[in-house]
């Protein structure tokens, strides 16, 4: 089977000015096509290391990252979603989402195409400042989406959003991701919003990280979270999610 992501024994090192750390040691797993896998681990255990080596921020220390794109010359095969939205304050709405195409030098009519279809066109010449911390957030997501990667990383993406706000956006993204067919990983620290969200969980532990667990949730395709949340099977992903963190 062409898997879309696979990782062979990624390990990497970082320098203090006195010392040599191990922060990932033999990390392996695939991605396949419209998956949408969330890692969550102890605070600190490299999660967020792990997916900047993904995006290309960083370099591994020793293992293999193969790529299976359908075009592995396109100018983003990989689309990067921050903590923070990095809206530029002075630019409106769609000269935000237009900058990744200006820095490509790309034209591209998606622009306007996202903007109707998820309910931003009436926002498109309003600044920042001026939307919800939900809308910021879509925008972000749009700005990602326009440049047609074909996988998203997600770094926490909900972490800066009040509780409310956090569930009405996870729902937001997640039916967003869906509609585009996008192959995603998310980090979280998140018990919850993971198996609320993904099909696949990978379990990390304490710095060196190692995977600890690969869980599947067997949701079907069109249940909501709310949905989710309801069934007894999330709160068993939930308690042993829960379980590996602790041991």
């Amino acid at each position: 089977m062409n898997h879309l992501l696979k990782i062979e024994n990624l390990s990497y090192r970082y320098h203090t000015p006195k010392d040599e750390i191990l922060a990932i040691e033999d990390i392996s797993f695939t991605v396949d096509k419209n998956d949408f896998i969330a890692i969550v681990g102890p605070s600190g255990c490299g999660k967020s290391t792990l997916l900047s080596i993904l995006a290309g921020l960083i370099k591994p220390s020793g293992g293999t990252i193969e790529f299976n794109f359908t075009n592995p010359n396109a100018t983003h095969n990989k689309g990067y979603m921050f903590q923070q939205d990095n809206l530029f304050e002075w630019r409106n709405v769609k000269a935000n989402i237009r900058l990744g195409l200006e820095i490509a030098h790309k034209k591209s009519g998606l622009c306007s195409t996202l903007l109707k279809k998820y309910g931003l066109k009436e926002f498109e010449y309003k600044l920042p400042h001026q939307l919800s911390g939900g809308m910021r957030q879509r925008v972000a997501l749009i700005r990602t989406l326009v440049l047609e990667p074909e996988l998203l990383l997600l770094d926490e993406p909900f972490s800066a959003l009040d509780y409310q706000t956090r569930l009405s956006v996870q729902s937001d993204v997640l039916n967003i991701i869906k509609s585009e067919n996008k192959t995603s990983i998310l980090v979280t620290h998140d018990i919850s919003e993971a198996v609320s969200i993904a099909n696949k969980i990978i379990v990390l532990t304490q710095r060196p990280s190692k995977i600890k667990n690969i869980l599947f949730t067997n949701f079907p395709a069109d249940c909501s979270i709310e949905e989710r949340k309801r069934t007894p099977e999330f709160k068993i992903l939930v308690d042993k999610i829960w379980e590996d963190l602790q041991t």
